[in-house]
């Protein structure tokens, strides 16, 4: 059996590190959730990828916003499909079906906590794993929580446009950094993101004339998703993304069109 990529492991801790602060056994957070308590250990133990939904409810548990466990899910997710591998060259392995008990309908119906600025110490403002943009009020996992023009200058995370993004382009930087194009239907919005970047790397996205901007603030920020803030697009709109490294060099720029 092949291993589970490294990525699997970083979210298996950070899943850890939570359900040690909510204090429950194994057969206790099985209780208080839909995953059965084999699925909590394999999961915890890093040896099959969580569903979405079981990090969105230990971290409801622990107390955590979710943009630290959430954006370290998509990274895994990426690896065990093997989406990434062209990207990190990770290991990848196939998912393990997670062995689920019926939902109850008043689970289904829980509310999700909004993803943060910060979370486990990291300061204010960075948009990396351990957090993403500041709490909103609370929203159903149904649907996105902007559209159109409400959107603009907001976190795709945040405001749940990232569920099922299309990806309009992407582009290897000559200092290693990769970067996409991202578009939300439901949103009707465009971003961009990158990773495997160095700390003051620069990602701009521009649509018909308005230009969103995000930075690697730091150095533990280099092994994270790094996202602008969206901007409103429509079909057929034009979608440009210019990366400024920090080291020095040329801007690199490159092209998408929303379909």
């Amino acid at each position: 059996m092949t291993a589970p990529p490294p990525q699997a492991g970083r979210l298996a801790s950070a899943l850890r590190e939570l359900r040690t602060r909510t204090g429950l056994s194994m057969a206790a957070l099985a209780a208080k959730t839909t995953y059965s308590k084999s699925s909590w250990e394999r999961y915890l133990n890093g040896k099959s990828l969580p569903p979405r939904e079981a990090v969105q409810d230990l971290c409801r548990l622990a107390g955590e916003p979710e943009g630290h466990c959430l954006a370290l899910w998509e990274i895994a997710e990426s690896a065990w499909s093997g989406r990434a591998a062209g990207a990190t060259a990770p290991t990848s392995a196939p998912e393990d079906p997670p062995d689920r008990r019926d939902r109850h309908p008043a689970l289904v119906a829980l509310l999700i906590t909004v993803c943060a600025v910060t979370v486990a110490g990291v300061a204010a403002g960075l948009l990396l794993l351990p957090g993403h943009p500041a709490p909103h009020a609370a929203a159903t996992p149904t649907g996105p929580r902007c559209q159109g023009t409400t959107c603009d200058g907001k976190d795709p995370i945040t405001m749940l446009c990232a569920a099922a993004p299309l990806t309009l382009a992407t582009h290897h930087t000559t200092s290693g950094a990769w970067l996409e194009l991202r578009y939300s239907r439901p949103c009707g919005t465009a971003w961009a993101r990158m990773w495997a970047t160095r700390t003051g790397d620069r990602l701009e996205v521009t649509t018909t004339g308005h230009t969103e901007t995000a930075r690697v603030p730091n150095a533990r920020a280099t092994t994270s998703y790094i996202y602008t803030p969206m901007t409103t697009t429509g079909r057929g709109t034009p979608v440009r993304a210019c990366f400024h490294p920090a080291g020095g060099g040329g801007e690199e720029c490159f092209d998408g069109r929303v379909r």
